[in-house]
């Protein structure tokens, strides 16, 4: 019955997150307070309260909260203030056009109080709260798009309570330390304040008007009735580092209610006048030997502590900010645990002034993994005057979307609305140099000197040789190396940056530590290159064993690999780099410049001549499936290659968008790529096959089959080899089957007769004794063995 009654509560957590951000406020309140009492609040709904039934079952994720996550249940107090925290920020801005919303209770602040005796800890913010409506819809369901994927990501119990923020399903963990929870709340169009609660087992919950009356004014209070093992949280210290830890960046006041007991003497009515003694004198006790102890008595007194005093990060001055608080406010607004790779910190000053901290995250976020749709929230939010307007602004591009930070601007107006701000010269202006910083941080990060490693030496005093640390840009480039790649194609004004932070293996330096800038690559080209060769594979071994790599190997030109997919979008899409032309090496057209151009003109010229019989005869054959048949100069050892056109798709790209179009269902024509079939003139089987072509005035092209098959092998071994498929795989089986039966000297391909074997005798599936001679188990004497047993 208890773990029911968790479930149910869940829902009402889960919901309540979404009425939780930034704001100043005041310092701390200190001066003492009456004692309230909440013995009136007895957890039973009372008669006439109405009941709704819960519209979703959470026990297995609770479940999964309860009894593995067990490693730090402290979270749950960051995420109940950061919700206080986003409801405060909702009036302070919905106060602007509504000001008599903001006159009952002008403060804006959380309070943290708690009750020894009745084992309850109460959060209560003075923020936008709930009307009726909203406690029936908002604390009834459990309709979370995050909840599936928290519940298949824990299904292991491998996971830590640092989690249940990345995944939104943060209160829940309230339920680690509670299972009992009311919630009462006023909203300013709501003239009566309700009380929303659940427990003892029901399947529904209840909420009535609440029987204190319209005790907050404004806003929304949480009592957590604590499970006995959780009573450690009834402390003022603990409560106080937590929230310090958590919400130090919460810049509405936090306060804390704090217990002082003090032992004061009880005040007693003296007579005026001392009672004689017999001898009529008045007694008098030397040096208050005889004087009795006062009665002492204990009196209670709560006084209210602001607990985070800290301003807004980004308003402070950056020599004052250690590294470790420009991680925990990374932490605090992107709730990503994993911490930030890069930062930036500037104030930009000119026609529009503004302040910022920036983050480059240094894991991928879940979306960009898993190639979802980007959350409506983005990473980058944008305050007026510490005022936060909007987290959803496109003050970044697409491609650098997964950027975190803030924007504080004192140049846009307190009452700007989404629609206008969009449109704005100010925020165009802001997105500019946002950008603009963004990009410099990662080119500072790519810069960055890293110290070199210590040398250590064995016993012998021999180096110990060690795999190099790879560098911290490297290890950030391999996550979001295609969002810089994506930047190149639709940034324009900064492509020339972008380039230069790109990096790529190539086939001089491609080993596990090899990561080279175009840069880098051109300034190693020799003097005649002009163009930037690249080859676009799966892999780098793709590249490895190409032999459209022979000739470059053999002149020791370099050749980036490209071998993620959005690279050669990439440079079809792009004019160059630092003035140079990017060349794919399986187009056609591939020419070297390093040796005698009047020698390989004749050559050229001659080898057209004399194949001239086979290029046609070829032609003839391949039809449609070739767009011409070439003398090339640059292969070596294969005997023919099929390269694109220049305008045309590669292998490479045909692949990419075949599977893109069949991802639709259909296949469209235009992807397929437009083939030059290349020969090799020295290569033997060319020559051989020239040897059996017809002359170029045999318009019947009259051969032999066996050299057709010939021609077709050839065509299809350099599908293969240059990175395509084969189109018409029966009659490439029918080929193949036929070159076998040559080889094996086979003379009919008919099958032969079915065989009819004759019976075999089965196998005996008992002992049997004509296996040891005739003897059996019994026969055997065993003490005539004269084993030694022991």
């Amino acid at each position: 019955m208890r773990f029911h009654r968790l479930a149910l509560l869940a829902a009402a957590f889960l919901s309540v997150s979404t009425l939780s951000g930034f704001v100043s406020a005041d310092d701390v309140v200190d001066e003492p307070v009456a004692a309230e009492s909440v013995e009136e609040f007895q957890y039973k709904a009372p008669e006439g309260a109405e009941a709704f039934a819960f519209e979703a079952e959470v026990s297995r994720m609770l479940d999964i909260v309860v009894n593995s996550l067990y490693q730090n249940k402290d979270v749950f107090l960051r995420e109940l203030i950061s919700n206080a925290s986003d409801a405060l920020d909702k009036i302070r801005f919905l106060g602007i056009e509504n000001p008599d919303w903001l006159s009952e209770e002008p403060d804006l602040e959380v309070k943290i109080e708690y009750d020894d005796e009745m084992g309850t800890l109460t959060i209560r913010d003075s923020g936008i709260g709930m009307t009726h409506d909203d406690l029936v819809q908002n604390l009834g369901t459990v309709a979370r798009s995050g909840t599936t994927k928290f519940v298949e990501a824990m299904k292991d119990g491998q996971g830590d309570m640092n989690m249940i923020g990345k995944f939104g399903v943060g209160f829940y963990s309230a339920f680690l330390v509670a299972d009992q929870l009311r919630v009462a709340s006023k909203h300013p169009n709501d003239p009566t304040q309700n009380v929303w609660e659940s427990g003892n087992g029901e399947s529904s919950f209840h909420i009535y008007p609440d029987p204190r009356g319209n005790s907050l004014k404004r806003g929304t209070e949480i009592t957590l009735f604590l499970k006995p093992e959780a009573l450690e949280y009834l402390s003022a210290s603990k409560l106080r580092d937590l929230s310090q830890h958590y919400s130090e960046f919460v810049t509405h006041p936090i306060q804390l209610r704090t217990v002082q007991k003090d032992m004061v003497p009880v005040e007693k009515e003296v007579d005026d006048e001392e009672p004689p003694t017999e001898d009529g004198d008045v007694e008098v006790s030397e040096d208050g030997e005889d004087e009795e102890e006062p009665e002492m008595e204990e009196v209670i007194s709560y006084n209210w502590e602001r607990v985070n005093t800290n301003v807004p990060l980004w308003t402070r001055s950056k020599d004052d900010i250690e590294d470790h608080e420009y991680q925990d406010f990374y932490k605090a607004i992107s709730k990503d645990y994993a911490g930030a790779a890069s930062w930036t910190h500037f104030d930009a000053e000119g026609t529009i002034n503004f302040k910022s901290v920036l983050y480059l995250p240094s894991e991928v976020p879940d979306y960009m993994r898993n190639n979802f749709a980007p959350p409506e929230h983005t990473g980058l939010s944008l305050y007026v005057r510490k005022v936060l307007i909007s987290d959803s602004f496109d003050l970044l591009p697409r491609y650098l979307a997964f950027m975190k930070g803030v924007v504080d601007s004192n140049d846009l107006p307190l009452n700007v609305n989404r629609e206008n701000v969009q449109e704005s010269k100010i925020l165009k202006v802001i997105s500019k140099k946002v950008v603009r910083k963004a990009i410099e941080m990662i080119r500072k990060l790519s810069q960055l000197e890293v110290e070199e490693e210590e040398v250590e030496l064995d016993e012998e005093g021999n180096v110990i040789e060690t795999e190099p640390k790879e560098h911290p840009y490297i290890t950030w480039y391999k996550k979001f190396g295609a969002s810089l790649k994506m930047g190149c194609l639709d940034d324009e004004p900064n492509r020339g940056k972008l380039l230069k932070l790109l990096r790529f293996k190539t086939s001089l330096h491609h080993g596990e530590s090899d990561w080279n800038s175009l840069q880098e690559y051109v300034d190693r080209m020799p003097e005649w290159q002009n163009e930037i060769y690249y080859f676009a594979g799966d892999t780098i071994e793709d590249g490895e064993t190409s032999h459209f790599m022979d000739k470059f190997r053999s002149k020791n030109v370099e050749v980036l690999y490209l071998v993620d997919p959005v690279d050669e979008y990439m440079f079809a899409g792009i004019d160059g780099f630092d003035g140079k032309k990017f060349k794919s090496i399986t187009k056609e057209d591939v020419k070297f410049k390093d040796g005698d151009e009047d020698l390989e003109k004749r050559r050229e010229k001659f080898y057209k001549k004399k194949f001239e019989p086979l290029t046609k005869f070829l032609k003839k054959m391949y039809g449609s499936s070739v767009t011409k048949v070439v003398v090339s100069s640059r292969l070596e050892t294969a005997p023919a290659m099929i390269s694109s056109t220049k305008y045309s798709h590669s292998a490479n790209m045909e692949k990419i968008l075949k599977a893109q179009a069949f991802a639709h269902g259909a296949e469209d024509q235009r992807n397929n790529a437009m083939k030059v079939f290349e020969i090799n003139p020295r290569h033997p089987l060319v020559t051989s096959l020239l040897d059996r072509a017809p002359p170029t005035d045999d318009e019947e092209f009259t051969v032999d089959d066996a050299t057709k098959d010939a021609a077709w092998l050839l065509h299809d071994v350099a599908l293969l080899n240059s990175g395509f498929t084969i189109s018409n795989k029966r009659n490439f089986s029918r080929r193949m089957t036929r070159v076998l039966k040559n080889q094996l000297d086979v003379e009919s391909l008919a099958l032969e007769d079915e065989i009819d074997p004759p019976e075999e005798d089965e196998e005996p599936d008992e002992f049997d004794p004509d296996m040891f001679g005739g003897m059996n188990m019994e026969d055997f004497d065993l003490d005539s063995l004269n084993l030694d047993l022991d």
